[in-house]
This record gives structure tokens, C-alpha cells and sequence, in this order.
């Protein structure tokens, strides 16, 4: 997928996901496709403005005043939050394949990593919101709006029942939560082990 068309699909999914959800659920692809051709791209948004966000402008708190983070410290943070981003991602697919027969669904390991890569778009977007870190909060809103475009990709993708897409929604949410909160601890954890190392030398 080259950039124009990478473009036109992230503009459709936000905008118009109705339409592009039957679209997308009858294009023939793969597993390499998705990551090369769209995840990774996509996925370098909020990673890259992340790292120039806390290291050149940084976090301003008050009393303490802005708060940089080194830029060695930022890039390893940027990079490992990148690679476990999209293995997240993989893993959510492999939990929404395997919840689909529980809601109803058909089974299809390649429509599964269809509907987390596309309905992650907005929130990889709003990354660049990260520049300037006080206004990563508003990330936030571009993740809800992501659950949304999830919740009515289940029944075109995974083929369930529109009545059981709430639950369903529900159940990999949580999953993608718990998730988040194990690589985030992994990620604290070498990053400071990174950092105590670097200290020694």
C-alpha cells in the first residue's frame, strides 16, 4: 500500500467507516501487508512524536517547571513502546479470533487483525498530539472513537450477530487494557534498568 492509498484509507475509516468496513472485510491481503504496508507506518506517529515530545519541548508541572526527558532515554522508550505496540496488536487480532465463536462469529484470523489494525487509525493519528505532551490527554478521545469503529467493524469482519458486538467490544477492551498495563510495566522495567546501567558508566 503506498502512501496515497494509506492516506485514503485512514480519511474513509474515520470518516466514512460505514462504507469502508464492507470495503475493507472484501479485500484479500496478509498478515506481512497489514504490518509492512499500513501498522508500522502508522504506528511510527505516536512513537516518533512521543520522543521529540518529552525530550525537546517536555512536561511542564507546577512549581517543578518543564521537565525534559534525555534523548537517549526518550528514543529507548520510543522504540520499545513501537515494537510492543504492534505486537500488541497481533495479539488483540488472535483474542478477537478467538472470541468470535463465543459471540456468534466466524473464526477468520486474517479479518481479526483487519479490524484492530484499521480501528487503531485514529488514535495513531492523534499521536501527534504527543509533541507537545500536555495535549496527549486529547488522545484519549481519538482511543474512544477508535472502540467505536471496533464495535461496528465486529459483525462486518467477524460475521457476529449486531446484538453481541457490545459484549464482545466490551471483553477486548478489557483484554487490550490488561494488555497495556503488562508492556507498560515491561517497558518501566527496562527502561529503568536501562537507565540505572548507564548510571554505573
Amino acid at each position: 500500500m503506498d502512501l496515497a492509498k494509506i492516506i485514503e484509507r485512514a480519511k474513509n475509516i474515520c470518516l466514512s467507516p460505514k462504507t469502508e468496513w464492507p470495503k475493507i472485510a472484501a479485500e484479500t491481503t496478509d498478515v506481512k501487508s497489514l504490518f509492512m504496508g499500513y501498522a508500522m507506518i502508522l504506528a511510527a506517529i505516536p512513537a516518533i512524536c512521543g520522543m521529540i515530545g518529552t525530550s525537546v519541548f517536555g512536561v511542564s508541572l507546577p512549581i517543578v517547571g518543564t521537565i525534559r526527558t534525555p534523548i537517549g532515554t526518550a528514543l529507548a522508550h520510543g522504540v520499545l513502546h513501537y515494537v510492543f505496540a504492534l505486537g500488541a496488536i497481533y495479539v488483540v487480532s488472535l483474542i478477537i479470533n478467538a472470541l468470535a465463536p463465543t459471540f456468534d462469529g466466524q473464526k477468520d484470523a486474517v479479518q481479526a487483525l483487519k479490524l484492530i489494525v484499521y480501528a487503531s487509525t485514529p488514535a495513531w493519528i492523534a499521536g501527534v498530539l504527543s509533541l507537545i505532551p500536555m495535549l496527549g490527554i486529547l488522545g484519549v478521545i481519538a482511543g474512544l472513537y477508535g472502540l467505536y469503529l471496533l464495535y461496528i467493524g465486529l459483525p462486518v469482519l467477524m460475521k457476529n450477530p449486531e446484538d453481541k458486538s457490545i459484549g464482545y467490544t466490551a471483553l477486548i477492551v478489557v483484554c487490550y487494557i490488561v494488555l497495556m498495563l503488562i508492556i507498560g510495566a515491561i517497558v518501566g522495567t527496562v527502561a529503568g534498568v536501562g537507565a540505572s546501567a548507564r548510571g554505573r558508566f
